[in-house]
């Protein structure tokens, strides 16, 4: 009867992180192309229900009723096991993420970690699907995707070392509760700007969306895929966006910590997601704005650029808080 009533209590509390998260990723899509369509003066999509309220779950029926088309040359467990993995790993974090003061599924004191580790892993879902289907289009796309999400993971790891020295703690909902007096964005607000750079090369988003560059790779390494496969992989996609936009949340705008404190009123769950909301704008504007970039580009500002520059910000913030006596 005790381990029924767990699992029922593990379930309950797992749909509802996956269930708000799942809306959440199909709202963000409609959020993107209305933005989008605002600032090319363009409608968007305004026919399937008020407003196009409803074009994500008609665009997710269309994905559901098509055929899945496996190709003949195809190794097709992997083929069919990559987005599957890629979609879970996406949902995987989330369980560490606090939403507000003690609304978090499991609050670890290595939840810093534990996000870096699932993520990292994130690269072999997009190896196995270029590798698997057995194209040369697909095998280039996976190669590049694979290197360019290394080559930020390294510079963003090291960009999130000043936070933590800061707050002298790798648990999440501690990092957030350090920054009551001020969030981290006005002290660190170069590592800000770089590290929001480095997280849309991290989720392959324009401009720096090269594993998906249609003029040289059709569509990288999810060409040969169809219908709920590449639905898989989209959500994953678009939930690791607004991941890495709840995550900058957490590390430099306060996360649950309302701006001003006669704002206390309005629920913290609410200001969190104020403040991911607005990151998710911004991600949509610079796809928007800015042209994308060559991959010789790419790697140049990952490597020669960024990895010294956040190199010199961990040396520079410690000597700093280590000189003033805040370190010990």
């Amino acid at each position: 009867m005790l381990f029924l009533y767990i699992f029922i209590n593990v379930l309950l509390k797992s749909l509802a992180i996956v269930v708000p998260v799942l809306i959440a990723v199909a709202y963000l899509t409609l959020l993107e192309r209305k933005v989008m369509a605002s600032m090319q003066q363009r409608r968007g999509p305004n026919v399937v229900g008020f407003f196009g309220l409803l074009q994500p779950f008609a665009d997710g029926l269309k994905l559901l009723i098509k055929e899945t088309i496996l190709p003949s040359s195809a190794n097709t467990f992997i083929f069919i096991f990559a987005p599957i993995f890629s979609f879970l790993l996406s949902l995987l974090s989330w369980c560490v993420i606090p939403f507000g003061v003690d609304c978090v599924f499991l609050d670890f004191n290595i939840g810093v970690l534990i996000i870096f580790a699932i993520s990292s892993l994130g690269v072999y879902g997009v190896i196995l699907a270029g590798w698997s289907s057995n194209s040369k289009y697909s095998f280039l796309g996976g190669l590049r995707s694979a290197a360019q999400m290394i080559s930020y993971e390294v510079s963003i790891g090291l960009l999130i070392m000043p936070v933590l020295i800061c707050a002298g703690s790798l648990n999440l909902s501690k990092i957030v509760e350090a920054q009551a007096d001020i969030f981290y964005i006005i002290p660190l607000f170069p590592i800000f700007i770089m590290f929001f750079i480095s997280a849309l090369a991290e989720t392959n988003r324009a401009p720096f969306d090269l594993p998906e560059a249609e003029a040289e790779l059709v569509s990288g390494f999810n060409t040969e895929y169809s219908a709920m496969a590449f639905a898989l992989f989209f959500l994953g996609e678009y939930s690791n966006i607004i991941l890495i936009c709840s995550i900058t949340t957490i590390f430099f705008l306060g996360g649950w910590i309302p701006f001003f404190s006669f704002l206390d009123f309005i629920p913290g769950t609410i200001w969190f997601g104020l403040k991911t909301t607005f990151l998710l704008f911004a991600f949509i504007w610079v796809r928007a704005a800015f042209p994308r970039y060559r991959y010789d580009q790419l790697m140049r500002l990952g490597w020669k650029i960024f990895l010294p520059f956040s190199l010199g910000w961990v040396f520079f913030i410690s000597g700093f808080l280590f000189g003033f006596d805040y370190l010990t």
